[in-house]
C-alpha cells in the first residue's frame, strides 16, 4: 500500500480547505489506473467530508453546525479545571469535536482509469472546526 502525509495549515476558526487537487496528484504519482484513495484527518477538531465547495453553502454549514453544537454551551470537556494532565494552552473546543463527530473524520474516493470518481459539484474537504493549526491528512492507496 501507498501512502503520503498531507501538511496543512489553516487559517481561521472555521475553514473548509478542498483537498481534491492533492487527491488527483496522489493518484498520478503514486495510484495505478483502479481503486481508491482513503483520505483521513488526523485530528479530533476536524473533519472530512465530500460536497460542494461553494461560499454561501459553507456558510450553511457553520451555522449548521453552530446550531447543533454551540461553541458557547455548557459542555463538560470544557471543565479545564476538572480534567487532570491537561496542557496550559489547552483550549475550551468541546464543540469542536462534537461538530467533527457529525461530519466524519474519514472518507473514501473511487478511481477508475486514473480518475478520482466525483459528481460535477463534489470535493474532498477538509474542515477545520478549531483553528487556526497545523494539521494532517494522510491518503492511503487501496488496490482494487
Amino acid at each position: 500500500m501507498t501512502s503520503q502525509l498531507l501538511h496543512l495549515s489553516t487559517e481561521a476558526p472555521f475553514q473548509c480547505l478542498s483537498l481534491t487537487g492533492e487527491l488527483q496528484r496522489f493518484v498520478q504519482v503514486h495510484g495505478e489506473r483502479d481503486g481508491a484513495v482513503v483520505v483521513s484527518t488526523q485530528h479530533t477538531t476536524t473533519a472530512v467530508i465530500v460536497n460542494e465547495l461553494e461560499e454561501r453553502l459553507l456558510l450553511d454549514l457553520q451555522q449548521w453546525l453552530r446550531q447543533l453544537a454551540p461553541p458557547t454551551a455548557a459542555w463538560k470537556h470544557n471543565d479545564l479545571e476538572l480534567r487532570p494532565g491537561i496542557p496550559d494552552d489547552e483550549p475550551r473546543n468541546a464543540h469542536a469535536h462534537l461538530q467533527a463527530l457529525l461530519l466524519g473524520h474519514q472518507t473514501t474516493v473511487a478511481v477508475s482509469n486514473g480518475a478520482l470518481q466525483l459528481g460535477r459539484y463534489q470535493d474532498v474537504i477538509l474542515v477545520e472546526l478549531d483553528g487556526p493549526r497545523q494539521r494532517r491528512v494522510s491518503l492511503q492507496w487501496l488496490s482494487a
